[in-house]
């Protein structure tokens, strides 16, 4: 019931959003209509879109939001010449006299003139595919949710309590701008001034959205609003549905806590602790509660370091501390983790690791991509290729890093979200072995020697968080004019960045998932603060290798070079992959970081710090 309330209320923020503005216009023509024929199928319309991107995203994942772009595109055709049809009355009268009379047909009713609810509801239609791109970081969960996990009663309900508190929302300015323009057409006869006023209105929407202003500059107008009054509301709706995890996308962590990644759509943010069930120390008089039961490992497209690549079934597994792994390769928090699997595999013979690895972004699906990851992070237990999310939705997962610790009998006896409590992880592992029968000679705990992007990251100075450089989820864009979805365009960079604000320069086409650098010299500013900065790099579509410099607030990176690149910034994308680019030598401090191309076709994927 909380999540439900949490959606409806987060619905009915939305209307707040500077996004919204161009959209209200569309609203606001149809408030003098009658309740049951115009208005509430306006509403409808409305919340039969949000329902349908649903259905998509939980259909077809990210061609879902291709479509709702090609919606939109279709959206700003109709509601353009909805503007012109209150302009022009004669245009009105031609355009509407089919819809009203099909209207009338269907509903049995053949009064002339009557608003036509069909034409409403088609009118809601539109405006809900306008409405969805600001409908902000909530709505962006559920759809996630029915994305990765497919539909669900949980997922529909909250798209329901979220369409449910836009309309209210919409309802409400229905209820004022119908009050309103009646009073002016008592007291000044203006009703075919508002008309006109309403098609201007309309058409400046649908200008303004046409050039990107409902997502750039409107959007910028109020940074501490709105969205600040969702982002709480999100934040308890992960608080409210812990500890039972969706779907992963990376979260930051501060000093003394894990860090690790929590649904992609979601937007990143403080993920506090271990969240495992705080014990220190537990020796074999101290149990460790039961947290289930080890769920079917079934699904994988493929294993990696198993006898013939047969894959390992629960019943194997039967006798055996297990820990169980979830993770991608491009992911840091998982990168900074794997040296303390590959020593605990090491250390205790009586304990089975396995990597059950799940993708985030689209080539992370790919096994060879897999294979060569797993060489590269020099892996000896097996990994399953989880591709289809099968295992993930099996243990209700939430997170990339999670970790499951599964005693002898298979039972889940502790989790472990994010990186970091290391020490705390391994007692966990010694108990378990100590209750099968198998204490460990050593009570010590190990401390790898990881270099790269693999060592331990200084929490203390990160104020950079993962930024996406595809538009699902990008952020803090400051390039002149915006993001514009799936074309080429030239970019532009004027003036200073604020800490965390980036940008393009040069032709790029920005895609869901990454942007691709159409031609060279093509390049991406960040101003940050944080000791290391990763970037996640393709090469070009064709594989050739794309050359790239750095530079340090306009100079070479010298000592804070990244284990990526050399002192003089130079370095090279040959596999699509995370790189580290930038590692402070001395005292971290506020700085503005740029990569530039050398040749076309580098793709862009996401920012990480650490």
């Amino acid at each position: 019931m909380t999540l439900l309330i949490l959606a409806y209320l987060g619905g009915a923020l939305t209307i707040l959003s500077p996004c919204i503005l161009p959209v209200l216009p569309f609203v606001l023509s149809g408030s003098g209509q009658p309740f049951l024929r115009g208005r509430l199928p306006m509403l409808a319309g409305m919340a039969l879109t949000f329902a349908a991107v649903a259905t998509l995203a939980s259909v077809g994942g990210a061609w879902a939001v291709r479509a709702n772009e090609y919606g939109r595109y279709a959206a700003l055709a109709l509601l353009a010449m909805f503007g012109v049809s209150l302009l022009v009355p004669r245009l009105a009268d031609a355009l509407t006299r089919p819809v009203v009379a099909l209207g009338n047909r269907l509903a049995g009713d053949g009064t002339a003139g009557a608003a036509s609810p069909w034409a409403s509801l088609l009118l809601g239609v539109a405006t809900g595919m306008l409405w969805a791109p600001c409908a902000g970081p909530i709505l962006g969960i559920v759809l996630t949710t029915a994305a990765l996990q497919g539909a669900s009663v949980q997922s529909s309900l909250l798209l329901v309590a979220y369409a449910a508190g836009a309309a209210t929302s919409l309802a409400a300015a229905l209820g004022v701008g119908g009050r309103l323009f009646a009073a002016m057409k008592r007291s000044m006869g203006a009703g075919e001034w508002l008309r006109r006023g309403l098609g201007v209105g309309v058409l400046g929407g649908v200008a303004a959205i046409a050039i990107g202003a409902d997502t750039g500059f409107l959007a910028r107008l109020s940074v501490s609003g709105p969205a600040r009054l969702e982002q709480a509301l999100v934040d308890r709706l992960h608080n409210a549905s812990a500890p039972a995890p969706q779907a992963g996308n990376e979260v930051p962590a501060t000093a003394a806590t894990a860090s690790g990644e929590a649904g992609p759509g979601a937007n990143a943010g403080m993920l506090l602790a271990a969240n495992g069930t705080g014990f220190e120390g537990y020796g074999v008089g101290n149990r460790l509660p039961v947290e289930g039961q080890l769920p079917s490992l079934d699904g994988a497209v493929q294993w990696f370091n198993t006898p013939n690549g047969a894959p390992i079934t629960r019943q194997q597994l039967q006798g055996k501390v297990t820990l169980v792994y979830f993770w991608t390769y491009s992911c840091i928090n998982c990168i900074r983790t794997l040296p303390y699997l590959r020593a605990w595999a090491d250390k205790y013979p009586g304990l089975q690791v396995i990597g059950v690895h799940t993708p985030e972004f689209a080539f992370e699906k790919k096994p060879d991509n897999v294979r060569r990851a797993i060489g590269d992070f020099k892996i000896g237990f097996p990994v399953a290729v989880d591709s289809d999310y099968n295992i993930w939705r099996a243990f209700n997962n939430n997170y990339w890093p999670a970790a499951y610790f599964v005693d002898a009998r298979g039972n889940i006896r502790h989790h472990q979200f994010g990186e970091g409590d290391y020490a705390n992880s391994e007692r966990v592992i010694q108990t378990l072995l100590a209750e099968a029968g198998q204490p460990s000679a050593s009570r010590d705990v190990v401390v790898p020697d990881a270099r790269g992007a693999q060592a331990a990251p200084d929490l203390r100075n990160v104020r950079s968080g993962e930024t996406y450089v595809g538009y699902n989820q990008a952020s803090n864009f400051a390039s002149a004019g915006g993001i514009r979805p799936d074309a080429p365009r030239n970019y532009a960079l004027d003036g200073k960045l604020h800490l965390n604000q980036w940008g393009l320069a040069g032709q790029w086409t920005v895609g869901p998932e990454f942007a691709t650098a159409e031609r060279a010299d093509g390049s991406i500013r960040y101003r940050f603060q944080a000791r290391d900065l990763h970037l996640v790099l393709g090469p070009a579509a064709d594989g050739r290798a794309v050359r790239f410099v750095v530079t340090i607030d306009g100079k070479a990176p010298g000592e804070s070079h990244g284990a990526d690149i050399d002192a003089n910034g130079n370095g090279a994308i040959t596999a699509t992959r995370l790189y580290q680019l930038v590692r402070q030598a001395g005292e971290v401090g506020e700085h503005t970081f740029e990569i530039r191309f050398l040749d076309p076709g580098a793709q862009a994927y996401a920012f990480t710090f650490g």
